[in-house]
């Protein structure tokens, strides 16, 4: 069973795929069927096939016909992860320079 809430303000696929990084959803896992898992959070079941498509089209998680959907391998997943987040810190620290804030001021922050 897997929880969300569908209070959070994030969407529902970035609560999945925080599941899947952090391993709570195992690598070729299946994934709640969309109907189930829409019953089971009480919402439309439309919300959930929109975040299964976000999803695959991410690479998080791959569908078999007829089978249901999987979770995706969690080393791709995680290899992905890692390169948006140096993206950002990347774009952050640009920032901070452009702002004046010095490399060492960056790195004490960092550290």
């Amino acid at each position: 069973m897997i929880i969300l809430d569908y209070k959070d303000r994030r969407p529902i696929y970035e609560q999945l795929e925080e599941l899947m990084l952090l391993g709570v959803l195992g690598e070729n896992e299946p994934l709640p069927s969309v109907r189930s898992l829409a019953m089971e959070l009480s919402i439309n079941p439309n919300t959930i096939q929109r975040a299964y498509a976000e999803l695959e089209r991410q690479g998080y998680i791959y569908t078999v016909k007829g089978k249901g959907s999987f979770v995706a391998e969690n080393s791709v997943m995680k290899e992905k992860r890692k390169k948006d987040l140096l993206i950002q810190v990347s774009e952050v620290i640009d920032e901070a320079i452009r702002l004046g804030i010095s490399g060492e001021e960056i790195k004490n922050m960092v550290e």
